[in-house]
């Protein structure tokens, strides 16, 4: 069996702060499997791999509470997965949001530097002129 590791080696195998496994426990996240005498935290396998669930989780673009959500659901092996499937459905609908947003960005400035020749003085500029441009 492995032996408990302090939170600054968990932290470096993690490629994390100290501070962030420790708001991470505040979280909810994680949790040390003992203290020490000195009350120094030790953590045991079980913080290493929720760790690495949450940074999947993240690349995934989960926030730290949908992460506590989906950690609680996997916690319970005979829940209903629908929750599971919900969140993921709910992020991904949340992503296409994002997608939506930064195509009409995308083209709003498309449109803008089409209009700009890319030369003379800043006074004549399109694009700090539809900037500046105040609401009727």
């Amino acid at each position: 069996m492995r032996e408990d590791i302090t939170i600054g080696t968990l932290a470096g195998r993690a490629g994390l702060t100290a501070e962030t496994l420790r708001y991470y426990e505040r979280l909810g996240l994680i949790e040390p499997s003992r203290r020490t005498a000195a009350n120094y935290r030790l953590y045991g396998v079980e913080a290493e791999q929720r760790l690495r669930f949450i940074r999947r989780a993240q690349t995934l673009g989960f926030s730290l509470g949908e992460i506590a959500q989906l950690l609680s659901l996997h916690a319970y092996p005979e829940a209903d997965m629908v929750e599971v499937n919900t969140l993921a459905q709910g992020k991904i609908d949340e992503i296409q949001g994002k997608i939506d947003d930064l195509q009409r960005m995308k083209q709003g400035l498309e449109a803008l530097t089409q209009q700009c020749p890319g030369h003379g003085t800043t006074a004549d500029c399109p694009i700090l002129g539809a900037l500046i441009k105040q609401e009727d």
